[in-house]
């Protein structure tokens, strides 16, 4: 059996979840969330805990057993936890503010780049440290918008200036070497 399908889920308290066949419904302190699963793994409800398994060993059933119990683990950690992304902001000049609810970027620019979160997700940005957090109860949105974020000037591999994620490390080059050799 999968080693991550087989684990049981628990569910903390304050949160609440609903199966229906493949429908799950995950409703908590932060938010609430709703995702169809395939029919290939089958999810129940036993106590306060939930259980993912499977009737095959077919290498592609085994691997959505694995998957289908780590989203819906997600699922109840975003409810009840939520979930956070860093991303720093490196460069002379480059600074993210809050103006409200948006992101406003200035990374080299002619003008600040306005980002929108959407509904779901907020913003905290520590002006000092130069670091966005993008905060949010579904972890894959929450990791969509900081790649989006993370696009808007993504960090190049000579002076390391962009914005990047946290625990990203940037593979640098040694630019341009040796003047004056070539022709003579």
């Amino acid at each position: 059996m999968s080693r991550i399908g087989r684990l049981p889920i628990t569910v903390p308290a304050g949160v609440q979840v609903r199966v229906n066949g493949q429908q799950v419904h995950v409703k908590g302190p932060k938010g609430e969330l709703e995702k169809e699963f395939l029919p290939v793994v089958e999810i129940a409800m036993e106590g306060n805990t939930v259980l993912v398994t499977r009737n095959s060993d077919e290498p592609r059933i085994r691997a959505l057993h694995g998957t289908t119990r780590a989203l819906i683990n997600n699922m109840v950690v975003g409810v009840s936890a939520g979930f956070t992304r860093l991303l720093d902001v490196d460069g002379v000049g480059y600074r993210p503010e809050l103006n409200g609810k948006n992101l406003v970027l200035y990374v080299g620019y002619s003008h600040p780049v306005t980002f929108e979160p959407p509904s779901g997700i907020s913003f905290d940005v520590d002006a000092r440290a130069r670091q966005i957090k993008v905060n949010g109860f579904d972890k894959e949105q929450v990791g969509q918008v900081a790649s989006d974020i993370r696009e808007i000037r993504p960090p190049e591999p000579y002076k390391g200036k962009g914005i990047r994620y946290h625990e990203e490390r940037i593979r640098r080059k040694a630019g341009k070497a040796g003047k004056g050799k070539g022709k003579k």
